[in-house]
């Protein structure tokens, strides 16, 4: 709510995308799809269907494939192995092939509107210099040259440029580096509002919460992974993750010491543990119960990666996250009460 009261109080800046005809529904196919650059695998085996609509983010360190995986998509680069294929009436503008376009010698004017003082944006005609108004470039500036802009006012310039052409497929790579605030909320808000197809590298993880519906994690090694969900999901299946293999771990770790001292002790042994009937069963269970909590959050997760559940159920989406929370909160408490009576075990056995 700040943000859009801080946005509307400002409103420095307003444009709108011409989005053109409509993509066919399909918008891109990976089948198997192998890239490598000598030795080094940046994208191994990797398959995912695109559909129009999908906002789709891709994270992970610098130089590990995102950029690759666009070119793989646009036929900038080739596939070692496997198909991409492209679905119908696809128009794809790609943001950061237009900074390697960018004149340094040529006016604004001239790079928005070459020969001409008017353009057409959504179906309106409208005059170049009040074009560039909409992104904060007073008509004084509008016969500057390229090479007179700072970073900001280049990646608005690009922004300008990007947003005349008639794309129902957008390709944004970093597009929020050194975009003023102004800017980045409305072009934020713009995204939300796009009827096309998105794919943004972005490492700004709140403009991806705000504008992704799908995660591709570049994992390392070639590993490219389809998460449902903007950023936060994400993190959220990784720490449940990582939350899972260390109960894994301990579980293993308890029970092999539980083992031999639950199967092996006899009648007298059991006496000198000094341990109740109840708590040796409850000794017992505890392994059981803590894979079922395991199982269940498995189960949770995989319900979590489905994309649909995001669009036709957030209710439920918030319920499943509370239970993640839930299951992870029982699984500590378990843990502790094992610790706690094999404690009291080992003690009364000397």
């Amino acid at each position: 709510m700040e943000r859009a009261a801080r946005r509307e109080r400002l409103g420095q800046v307003n444009f709108s995308l011409a989005t053109g005809e409509r993509s066919g529904e399909l918008v891109a196919e990976f089948k198997h799809v192998k890239k490598s650059y000598g030795e080094r695998v940046v994208i191994g085996d990797f398959s995912a269907r695109i559909l129009r609509g999908d906002r789709i983010g891709l994270i992970g360190p610098n130089g590990i494939g995102k950029t690759t995986l666009l070119k793989l998509l646009t036929g900038e680069v080739p596939a070692d192995q496997g198909t991409v294929r492209l679905g119908t009436k696809l128009n794809i503008a790609y943001f950061d092939q237009l900074r390697a376009q960018l004149n340094d010698e040529a006016t604004l004017l001239e790079t928005i509107s070459p020969g001409t003082d008017f353009i057409e944006i959504g179906g309106q005609r409208k005059h170049v210099m009040s074009y560039l108004e909409d992104f904060l470039f007073p008509p004084q500036r509008a016969r500057a040259k390229v090479k007179s802009l700072s970073g900001g006012e280049r990646n608005r310039l690009l922004l300008a440029r990007l947003f005349t052409q008639p794309a129902n497929a957008l390709i944004l790579d970093e597009p929020t580096n050194d975009l003023d605030l102004d800017t980045l909320e409305l072009l934020e808000s713009l995204l939300q509002d796009y009827s096309g197809t998105v794919f943004l590298v972005s490492h700004d993880r709140e403009f991806l919460n705000n504008v992704v519906t799908q995660i591709y994690a570049f994992e390392g090694e070639g590993r490219v992974v389809e998460y449902a969900g903007d950023y936060d999901d994400w993190e959220r299946v990784q720490k449940a993750r990582a939350a899972q293999a260390i109960a894994a771990a301990l579980t293993e770790q308890h029970a092999s010491k539980a083992a031999p001292i639950l199967g092996g002790l006899g009648p007298k042994a059991r006496s000198r543990s000094r341990l109740s009937f109840k708590e040796l069963k409850e000794l017992e269970a505890l392994p059981d119960k803590i894979a079922a909590l395991e199982n269940e959050q498995a189960q949770i997760n995989q319900r979590l990666l489905e994309a649909d559940i995001y669009r036709s159920q957030p209710e439920q989406v918030k319920s499943l996250q509370k239970r993640i929370e839930s299951i992870d909160a029982e699984s500590l408490t378990l843990l502790a009460r094992w610790e706690e009576i094999e404690a009291k075990q080992r003690a009364a056995n000397g």
